[in-house]
């Protein structure tokens, strides 16, 4: 009854050994960056920060936004242009007010 346990746990030692031994490295993960919008009146008081242009609050706030979302940091940050979201282009070439732009991060892992 031990030898064929030992032939089995020999023959899985002997499998892996190959890959542990050759130093394989592992493959390198892609550079993933994500882009979340905030509604500007979201109510947490952070768009002070965030459309004040860069700053080390804005900075801050953006970096525990993109930790929070499970991402390493922040790449960038700020007032989203009229082109980045959903229903912006309005029918008649009018602006849309700044504030009423939702906020953009850029968060990297």
């Amino acid at each position: 009854m031990r030898r064929p346990v030992a032939v089995v746990l020999a023959l899985a030692l002997a499998s892996a050994a190959p890959q542990a031994l050759a130093g394989d490295p592992a493959p390198a993960r892609a550079h993933v960056e994500k882009t979340f919008l905030i509604p500007a009146e979201e109510g947490y008081g952070v768009g002070e920060c965030l459309s004040g242009g860069p700053s080390e609050c804005g900075q801050v706030v953006a970096n525990a936004w993109c930790e929070s979302q499970g991402y390493a940091s922040a790449v960038n940050y700020g007032v989203a242009a009229q082109d980045e979201y959903t229903g912006a282009i309005p029918v008649a070439p009018i602006p849309a007010p700044t504030a009423a732009r939702p906020l953009r991060i850029t968060c990297q892992d």
